[in-house]
Formats: C-alpha cells, structure tokens, sequence
C-alpha cells in the first residue's frame, strides 16, 4: 500500500477547503489540484485578463511543485480548464516562461461552461514525477 503526504496550504497559496494542493506518495508521482488566480492572501489576481490570471497559476502550480520537492522540469501532464479557448494563447505564454518547448509536457484543454467563481476564467492541474 502507497503511503502518501498530503499538504494543503504550500508556502505561498491560499490553503485549500475540501481538497489538498498537494499529494506525494511513495512512488515518487505527484498530482497538483487545478490551480486558480488566487494569490497567497486567497484573493483574486486579474480579474478579467487571462494572462495576469495564466502568469499567477503558474506560479502557483511552481510553489505546488516545489512544496513536494518537484518543479517544471518533472512535470508529466498539464490539464487545462478554460472559460474560453481564445484564453489558451495567454496560457501557453505563462507555460513557456516556465517550461521550455523542448520539455512540454503532455497536455489537455477542456472548455467548460464555468468554473468554481465567475471571476475565474482558467484553471490548470499537473501531474509530475520525481526521482527516487
């Protein structure tokens, strides 16, 4: 049986509420709950501009990752969940500030009607893999 670690609150994000932001288990596979704009004080950042909104979720999936001793480079899957498809040039913006395009990982994007608040416009979650 896997054991497994759990943190909810990495340095640096607003503490989750019925989900952890973080598992790490035993078998060096990590998964990064969605990630929204929200910044380490639990508020909003861009409201209404994707790619402030893309800029602070990928430094959250980074602070995610970190927290479970992994960064970009050990990113497997990104998923990504979008209010609107005409969001993803700003999302592949703020990806390539963080993972160069020889190191693209494999990726989802999914339109969906909303999200948890109307303010948000995009979430993404991550799947990585660390060395033993």
């Amino acid at each position: 049986m896997s054991e497994l670690t759990r943190i909810t609150a990495p340095d640096g994000v607003a503490p989750a509420a019925q989900y952890s932001h973080v598992v790490l288990g035993t078998g060096r596979f990590v998964a990064v709950s969605g990630q929204i704009a929200l910044d380490e004080d639990g508020k909003v950042v861009g409201e209404g501009d994707p790619a402030a909104q893309a800029r602070q979720v990928f430094e959250n999936l980074r602070r995610c990752l970190a927290a479970a001793g992994a960064g970009f480079d050990d990113v497997i899957k990104l998923t990504y969940f979008v209010t609107d498809t005409a969001h993803l040039p700003a999302i592949r913006e703020a990806r390539a500030a963080h993972i160069p395009d020889d190191r693209l990982p494999a990726s989802s994007a999914v339109q969906v009607a909303a999200l948890v608040r109307p303010e948000f416009l995009l979430e993404v979650e991550a799947f990585a893999v660390i060395g033993a």
